[in-house]
């Protein structure tokens, strides 16, 4: 029977999977997996990937900046096998500093060009797109509709209403940074913007999913995070939160898995990713309300997902969005928060 330890050390939440007799034992080693997803989708995931190979898995949750810190602060001593799930950009950024091994997977062949790095450096398995996240007390008490605008969110009436999370830690911040640039037809004209929003924002959050949750918890008027995280918010019970997009352009995130540059357990960790990308892999989510859109063409999308084609989507770039990340978080600091 598989035991379960959870530990709590410097605000990362772990779990750590033993098997008793594994593929894991037998190959010499347990896998050691830094996640982004959120944390129940995280521990169905791993189950799920124990359950069908038997591989042994030391899994620590954390957001995507929080995880691309991490490998780059263990660069020279990496302690992690497998980075799953978070938005590509980071990977390629992550990519760009040799922290990741190419792996041309089999299972991979059949997810579009689009959704996955032609080298192997990293493998697309779901899609998130960027919504709003409003409270319906905080609009009725305003005498306001859901915004279907990011110039909505000027509005006087959501100075310090809402929330977001940092991009700096957060990967889903940094998609939501980059999708205004790209919505608002540069950087210049964007961080034009961002200064305006500023004085709005009640708090910028470690995590990208915080904001729904103090959204629907009545703490902020509003919140900019990625759909599934609204929608699954939503389907626990917060009915007062009502998801809308930017009807000029919103932003997605190609979430992805890798394998981490100086692997110990190269072998097993590219059973990881042949399993990451598969249809088994990919719905596991919907099982704990997790509702990204999927990338494998025979995974069974959830009905709960947003439907693509019905919105509007930025031309976003993860290559040239992993590229320039760090300078744009670094203008961003420099111009918005400083």
């Amino acid at each position: 029977m598989m035991k379960k330890h959870w530990m709590l050390a410097g605000g990362l939440v772990g779990l750590l999977a033993l098997g008793a007799c594994s593929q894991g034992d037998e190959s010499g080693g347990t896998l050691t997996v830094y996640v982004g997803f959120q944390e129940d989708h995280a521990v169905a995931a791993i189950d799920k990937f124990t359950e069908e190979t038997g591989i042994d898995v030391n899994m620590v949750r954390m957001s995507a900046g929080e995880i691309l810190a991490k490998i780059r602060a263990e660069k020279n001593n990496p302690q992690a096998d497998i980075w799953y799930g978070g938005p590509a950009d980071t990977f390629v950024a992550a990519q760009k500093e040799g922290l990741l091994h190419a792996y041309q997977s089999p299972e991979a062949d059949v997810i579009p060009d689009e959704y996955k790095d032609s080298e192997g450096y990293w493998s697309g398995v779901y899609v998130g797109v960027i919504g709003f996240a409003t409270n319906q007390n905080f609009l009725d008490d305003n005498g306001l509709e859901a915004p279907t605008s990011w110039d909505d969110l000027l509005d006087p009436a959501y100075q310090n209403e809402l929330v977001m999370a940092h991009p700096s830690s957060s990967g889903t911040a940094y998609t939501a940074l980059y999708s205004i640039l790209e919505s608002k037809g540069g950087d210049d004209p964007g961080f034009d913007y961002l200064e305006q929003l500023h004085p709005q924002i009640q708090q910028y959050t470690t995590s990208g999913s915080a904001p729904g949750r103090m959204v629907g918890l009545n703490e902020a008027g509003a919140g900019i995070l990625f759909a599934h995280d609204i929608i699954k918010y939503q389907e626990e019970g917060f009915e007062d939160i009502v998801l809308s997009f930017p009807e000029e352009g919103t932003g997605f995130e190609i979430g992805s898995s890798a394998i981490i540059e100086g692997s110990k357990n190269e072998e097993l960790a590219e059973q990881f990713i042949d399993w990451s990308v598969s249809p088994s892999a990919q719905e596991v989510g919907q099982t704990t309300s997790n509702y990204q859109n999927l990338t494998h063409p025979d995974a069974e999308e959830p009905e709960e997902a947003v439907k693509l084609d019905e919105l509007t989507l930025v031309d976003s770039d993860p290559l040239e969005a992993g590229d320039r990340r760090q300078d744009i978080i670094d203008r961003f600091e420099r111009d918005i928060i400083n």
